[in-house]
């Protein structure tokens, strides 16, 4: 199962905020995505231990975690909010630039991005997400994969995403736009459901 559009006009902040709660949407390029249902357990588990780890690391300084629902604005030339036309909710996120933040959520971005890979939104956050946080200049950003026990990173190399790292969900995992701050995988990938094989 795949993401759907909402329906094929093009949109803006301005439409989004208009839409109510009975549904959430994430806007790329102008078109409205409908997020997934609720998420299964193990995307629940992973989302909610990165926040953890990340808020009880960067406690006492400037960076602050955030975990979604939280609307990020990617503007792509400094438009206005009711013009901007992509606007994302990642899963985990981190943002040390004070200045980004407001009382809708953010505005730029983040500095770290963490989707939590499902099987209906895989290739959402694969190609379309990963493609927005690249053009937005997202310095790192990490897909995790309960179900198959992996983590792929990116990292910024100019303006485009080197070459992904996969790595098993075992030891540790730093971030590297974070210095001195690391994931560990071991008890969290032991509380996650049995592989389906």
């Amino acid at each position: 199962m795949a993401l759907a559009l909402r329906d094929s006009a093009r949109h803006t902040y301005a439409d989004y905020l208009g839409w109510g709660e009975e549904r959430r949407y994430e806007l790329i390029d102008g078109l409205a995505w409908c997020m997934a249902p609720a998420p299964e357990l193990a995307h629940q588990e992973v989302a909610g231990e990165i926040y953890r780890q990340l808020a009880d690391a960067l406690q006492g300084k400037p960076c602050r975690v955030f975990i979604a629902p939280l609307d990020v604005r990617l503007p792509k030339a400094g438009e206005a909010d009711e013009l901007v036309d992509t606007v994302v909710q990642p899963d985990v996120l981190v943002v040390c630039d004070p200045a980004k933040l407001d009382r809708r959520g953010v505005r730029g971005a983040p500095d770290f991005v963490v989707e939590v890979v499902s099987p209906a939104t895989a290739s959402h956050d694969h190609v379309r997400k990963r493609a927005v946080y690249e053009r937005a200049g997202v310095p790192e950003y990490w897909l995790v994969h309960p179900g198959d026990r992996l983590v792929t990173r990116y990292l910024l190399v100019g303006a485009e995403y080197g070459k992904p790292e996969v790595q098993e969900l075992a030891g540790e995992t730093p971030v590297a736009v974070l210095p001195g701050v690391a994931i560990a995988w071991d008890a969290l990938a032991a509380r996650l459901p049995p592989q389906e094989v």
